[in-house]
């Protein structure tokens, strides 16, 4: 199960977690209240494709957005898209909603949002599955590169 794989190697990389499993949500609002955090401690994780089978995992807060021009001037690069749920599957092992990088099918390179830091809430792989972690624990187990990479909504 995806869950388990997620926790797994959370465990295997030292990362310490608490496991929440609260039922389906429905806004970034209910899910911070089900996982007893504000909703900018929750952290998306977006799969990214870089090129053909390229991708990236990049770490935005539940209350941002991926800034396009501000994620190709880190990496160097004039494309990017969000793949297809079905090739972010095959990409990761986890269906959309469910991503982490923790225990996914391939090592991607990952990018944490500057914004990304104290305690945050991760998914955990499986619907309505999360882990409470330290974004510097996460970071270092991920070597993520931290850049400015999202805007808020109204920006």
């Amino acid at each position: 199960m995806s869950e388990e794989r997620a926790i797994a190697a959370l465990d295997a990389a030292g990362v310490r977690h608490t496991v929440t499993r609260h039922g389906q949500v429905g806004s970034l609002a209910e899910a911070a209240a089900a996982r007893g955090v504000d909703p900018d401690r929750i952290v998306k994780t977006l799969v990214v494709r870089r090129s053909g089978e390229e991708y990236l995992f990049v770490l935005v807060p539940g209350d941002r957005q991926i800034s396009w021009p501000k994620l190709r001037a880190v990496l160097g690069v004039s494309r990017l898209s969000m793949p297809p749920a079905e090739d972010a599957f095959a990409a990761t092992g986890y269906e959309r909603g469910t991503i982490t990088p923790f225990g996914s099918t391939h090592a991607w390179p990952v990018i944490a949002d500057a914004a990304v830091e104290g305690t945050i809430s991760l998914g955990a792989g499986a619907h309505g599955v999360a882990v409470t972690v330290e974004s510097a624990d996460v970071i270092a187990a991920l070597d993520a590169t931290v850049a400015d990479v999202t805007d808020s909504p109204t920006d």
